[in-house]
C-alpha cells in the first residue's frame, strides 16, 4: 500500500495513468450554424477555420428569417474529437453566432445535397446515361443533341455514386450545392 493509503492501479483517476481519454481517429461533423445576417459574419467564420488550418470538406450559407435577419451557415468538417469540440467553442465565441448545433451527436439528422452534371456522348453512352439517370433518379434539365446535363438530389454518398458511373460516359462538369442538413423529429 502506498503512503496515500491507495492501491496502486485501484481507480481509473490514477496519477499512473497520464494517457489522454480523446480519440486519434478522425471524424466527419456536420455543424448547423445560426449566424446574424450581416456583412462580414461568413468571413469570420470561414477565417475562424483557415487560421487553425482546420478543413471545410462542404458550406452551404442561406437566409432562414427574414424578419430576424438570421442566416443558417452548414457545415460538413472533419477533425479528432478535441479539434471538433474546439471548433464548437470557437464558433460560439464569434459575436454574431447565436447558436451551434453538432447535429451529428445530437440525433438522427437528414443530409440532402444537389448535383448537376453535364454528360457529353453519343450512341450507347447516351443510351447508358439515361438509364443510370433513371436508376438514380436524376432529372434532365438540359438537352441538345451533343450532351445531357442531369439534376441529382441525395446524399454526398449518392451523388459521388453517379459522378463515378458517370465518368466514363462523358462526364464534362460537375457543379454541387454543398450539404442541406436538418435534425429529425421535435425540436
Amino acid at each position: 500500500m502506498s503512503p496515500l493509503k491507495i492501491k496502486k492501479g485501484s481507480t481509473s483517476h490514477s496519477a499512473y495513468d497520464l494517457r489522454p481519454s480523446y480519440s486519434d481517429t478522425v471524424e466527419r461533423h456536420t455543424l448547423a450554424v445560426l449566424v446574424e445576417n450581416e456583412p462580414g459574419v461568413l468571413a469570420r467564420v470561414i477565417g475562424l477555420f483557415a487560421g487553425r488550418g482546420y478543413n471545410i470538406e462542404s458550406l452551404t450559407v442561406a437566409e432562414v428569417d427574414h424578419q430576424g435577419h438570421r442566416s443558417r451557415i452548414t457545415i460538413v468538417t472533419t477533425g479528432t474529437p478535441q479539434i471538433i469540440i474546439q471548433i464548437k467553442a470557437q464558433l460560439g465565441r464569434i459575436i454574431d453566432v447565436h447558436k451551434v448545433n453538432d447535429l451529428t451527436v445530437e440525433g438522427p439528422s437528414v443530409e440532402r445535397e444537389l448535383g448537376l452534371f453535364k454528360v457529353a456522348g453519343k450512341g450507347e453512352h447516351r443510351v447508358e446515361a439515361l438509364r443510370l439517370a433513371d436508376i438514380f433518379r436524376a432529372n434532365v434539365v438540359d438537352s441538345t443533341l451533343e450532351s445531357f446535363v442531369f439534376e441529382i438530389t441525395g446524399t454526398p454518398e449518392k451523388i459521388d455514386a453517379f459522378a463515378d458511373l458517370m465518368r466514363p460516359l462523358g462526364l464534362q462538369e460537375v457543379a454541387r450545392t454543398g450539404v442541406a442538413a436538418l435534425s429529425r423529429g421535435a425540436v
